[in-house]
């Protein structure tokens, strides 16, 4: 039995052995050490004995490869072998990118970085931190010596997209640039002189000149009594709210005392405009002046009225439509240009953007609505509007002007010495509004339509009653000067200050029974405004083609 023990667990130990060596020929030697029935039992219950035996030696030999690797380099070889193929992959590229990038470093960028931390020299004395921090601070005194802004805009500012040609140069006025006028500032001057006047357009307004211009230029000293006079009224018939009305009965001061009321009431933009004109055209601003509270209320008014918009401030409504924006605009770019006073600057760029925005596309006009067809009554004062605008710095695109030319040209008769209402035509006042769009839109002095369409105006002569025609053509006369200027004037002035109401409540003001329809709507407040603005023309624009004067055209 011992012997056949023996045997058998040599037998198990070679079985084991060929195991390990990968063969297959267990079963051979067990058949081998079968010798006895007994034997055969015990060879029966060989197989756990042997897979016992194997799994030491596994054990074993797995001992001494963890002795030998280490337990880290057993843990990433299972890891590895155990992880999916997709993950093994992307840490190898992304250790292969790593180890590129780092081959490729340029050698001066690691040099510039170096350098960003190189100490100061050993030499040079670092500043003492501790010292500086127990510092006291210097205290400051700051006096503030300006002086408060009386109209406060509550428009706030919009860049507001009119068109993709929206570099024009600056307009052509003489002002302290602040901080908001260098962005718009012209690259040269402009404005030198006007004969012997210095300054803008709109300087001959101010107290020192004034005087000196009515002398040398036609005025007189009952030209000056009236719109003193036309001013006193015009501000006793000022609303609580600021505003004006054309029926200027309903103001407080007045109850019915003054007749012809107008009949255009709702319009309270375009007569609050009409009222403060002849303010601003006698130099009186909200800065300055005898009536400057009636101004700066006047202006309050206006802006509180305005409706803001993507297309800019719009001042249009019922009644009085794109004539009462027109008119506004006027206003609100004059007063800007007269004190520079920022809180003017938004409400005065946005009114005129919304010019650029009713223009017709197509014809380049303007009428009651905006974009819609123009007639050249409207037309007139969006013109007026731009170039005031352009006297104060303000943006006006060179296409928006370059567009209203094309309505003169299509409105035009005679190669432009007569203009039409919405078509080429011979009207006064149309011919009138034209040839002063003309001037200020760069028409020189000798151009042959130019020079026939004045020719007209000086036959035909002052008005008895169109207002409408007057002022526009007063303008022009006045402009052109010369023989042309003087006969215009003696009949236009005396008429206009012996017609001025004298007496009673409605001294100071004038009604044109026989005027343009202008008169019926806006009553005695529109032919007070038109009269009193006319008798200003001595010092409310300078002349455009004075001797030495410089251009101040739209730059094309």
């Amino acid at each position: 039995m011992a012997a056949e023990s023996l045997s058998a667990d040599k037998a198990e130990v070679a079985v084991a052995e060929t195991q390990a060596r990968g063969q297959t020929t267990v079963q051979a030697t067990a058949t081998a050490s079968r010798p006895t029935r007994e034997g055969a039992e015990v060879v029966q219950s060989t197989p756990a004995r042997r897979i016992r035996r194997a799994s030491a030696v596994g054990v074993r030999e797995e001992m001494a490869e963890r002795e030998e690797l280490g337990e880290f380099r057993i843990w990433l070889r299972e890891s590895v072998s155990s992880a999916p193929s997709w993950l093994v992959s992307m840490v190898f590229h992304m250790i292969l990118l790593l180890g590129l990038g780092l081959y490729w470093l340029p050698a001066e960028a690691v040099d510039e970085v170096r350098q960003l931390v190189i100490a100061s020299n050993e030499n040079q004395p670092l500043e003492d931190l501790e010292a500086l921090a127990d510092e006291p601070l210097q205290e400051i005194n700051v006096e503030i010596t300006a002086e408060a802004v009386e109209v406060v805009s509550k428009v706030e500012a919009e860049d507001v997209e009119i068109s993709p040609a929206d570099d024009m140069e600056a307009a052509a006025v003489h002002v302290d640039l602040d901080d908001f006028g260098l962005e718009h500032a012209p690259r040269n001057d402009l404005l030198a002189s006007a004969g012997t006047y210095m300054g803008s357009g709109l300087s001959g307004r101010g107290s020192k000149s004034r005087a000196a211009l009515v002398r040398k230029l036609g005025g007189s000293a009952g030209s000056e009594k009236a719109v003193t006079a036309a001013l006193k009224w015009l501000a006793r018939h000022q609303m609580p709210d600021g505003g004006w009305s054309f029926n200027h009965c309903l103001a407080p001061s007045c109850q019915g005392k003054c007749r012809n009321p107008g009949s255009t009431a709702e319009a309270r933009n375009a007569a609050t405009a009409m009222a403060l004109l002849p303010f601003l055209g006698a130099g009186q601003t909200h800065k300055e002046g005898k009536y400057k509270a009636t101004v700066n209320s006047g202006l309050y008014f206006l802006i509180n009225h305005m409706k803001i918009s993507p297309n800019g401030g719009a001042l249009n409504e019922a009644g009085g439509m794109m004539y009462s924006h027109g008119l506004a605009s006027i206003v609100l770019c004059e007063a800007y240009a007269m004190t520079q006073d920022k809180g003017l600057h938004n409400p005065a760029q946005a009114v005129v953007n919304f010019i650029c925005y009713a223009q017709d596309p197509g014809g380049g006009g303007w009428r009651y609505e905006p974009q819609q067809a123009g007639d050249t009554s409207v037309v007139g004062w969006q013109i007026m509007a731009l170039k005031s605008g352009h006297m104060a710095y303000l943006r006006v695109p060179p296409l928006v002007v370059k567009k209203a030319y094309m309505f003169l040209d299509h409105v035009q008769a005679e190669s432009g010495a007569f203009y039409g209402y919405t078509g080429p035509g011979t009207g006064q006042a149309t011919t009138a509004i034209g040839l002063l769009c003309r001037m200020y839109l760069g028409w020189k002095k000798d151009h042959g339509a130019l020079q026939r369409g004045v020719q007209h105006l000086a036959e035909w002569g002052p008005s008895g009653g169109n207002m409408y025609y007057n002022y526009y053509a007063t303008q022009v006369c006045r402009h052109w000067e010369g023989d042309v200027w003087k006969k215009w004037n003696s009949v236009m002035r005396d008429q206009l200050v012996n017609s001025q109401a004298k007496g009673g409540h409605e001294a100071g003001s004038w009604f044109m029974p026989r005027g343009d329809h202008g008169a019926d709507r806006g009553g005695r407040l529109y032919c007070t405004s038109m009269a009193t603005m006319i008798l200003e023309v001595y010092y409310r624009h300078l002349p455009i083609y004075r001797k030495q004067s410089t251009e101040e055209e739209f730059p094309e």
